[in-house]
């Protein structure tokens, strides 16, 4: 429940951030005029998200024939979940990694990888999908997509006001004297920074809540442990082929990254995932 609160809240704070800067650049028109781009930003999110990033990850679709004991266990976690059983999809890469993606259980798919696959036992691999399952029963991916859509309108609005104000498109901010210019300036660098680690707040409080819903689908907690171990040792020595737009997708973090790029994360750590799983395990046998 809390952790539904924290999304709620983060993600007023974006669309508020938003709404402060269209305000910044023209008054009240320009609160509506960015309320409207953000939203069709997200319409856009909504629909389209899940296609565009199973195509630039060239993920092909998998029939239960070319992957029977995957799709056996993925419709034994969905029906554990009472949702459809998604799509299922195979990235072409050896490095370990998996993401669910899609609009509503009705419209997801999990991608997974070549390395996992080899890397992962079935007991782990259990608790991997079951992970990415908890994303698509939690409604997890359109609340990132949302999340990433309105960091980069407020990104894209904070361009527009350093262009305007290159370009003396903020007459009405000078008139008000020069600190009115310096004010849209220091917006200009400092929202960006803001909507980032909203978004990245965002998406490390799923991921604690996709590992815990995980744990209970696959009814083993240490098995989603052991697996995260695996990834995050692997990931380090062969980082995936993506970029920071995606990274928040999969169950880690596929950017390699030491000091202080951790603290920019997507991922919470996954020193702090671990020591979570193991005491929910101890929880289960007490």
């Amino acid at each position: 429940m809390w952790n539904t609160v924290k999304t709620t809240l983060l993600l007023g704070l974006l669309t508020g951030l938003i709404m402060l800067i269209g305000g910044a650049l023209g008054g009240e028109r320009g609160v509506v005029v960015a309320f409207a781009f953000a939203a069709a930003m997200n319409f856009f999110s909504y629909w389209f998200s899940d296609r565009l990033v199973l195509a630039a990850y060239g993920a092909r679709e998998l029939s239960p024939e070319q992957a029977p004991e995957i799709y056996e266990i993925v419709q034994e976690l969905a029906r554990e979940a009472n949702i459809p059983t998604p799509r299922l999809y195979l990235i072409d890469s050896d490095t370990p990694n998996a993401f669910a993606t899609g609009r509503s259980p009705r419209h997801a798919a999990v991608a997974v990888t070549r390395g996992i696959l080899r890397i992962c036992d079935r007991r782990e691999l259990k608790g991997v999908l079951g992970h990415e399952l908890s994303h698509v029963l939690n409604r997890d991916i359109l609340t990132s997509s949302i999340a990433a859509t309105l960091a980069g309108a407020v990104m894209l609005l904070a361009s527009w006001i350093r262009w305007a104000a290159i370009f003396g498109g903020v007459e009405e901010r000078r008139e008000e004297g020069e600190g009115g210019m310096l004010g849209l300036l220091v917006m200009s660098m400092l929202a960006p920074l803001a909507a980032s680690l909203i978004q990245l707040a965002v998406s490390r409080t799923r991921e604690y809540q996709a590992d815990a819903t995980g744990a209970r689908l696959a009814r083993d907690p240490l098995a989603l442990a052991s697996a995260l171990r695996k990834l995050e040792i692997a990931n380090q020595r062969l980082p995936l082929d993506t970029t920071p737009a995606t990274a928040h997708l999969f169950i880690v973090n596929p950017l390699s990254g030491e000091g202080l790029m951790r603290l920019f994360s997507t991922h919470p750590p996954i020193e702090d995932r671990i020591r979570r799983l193991e005491a929910m395990a101890r929880a289960q046998q007490a």
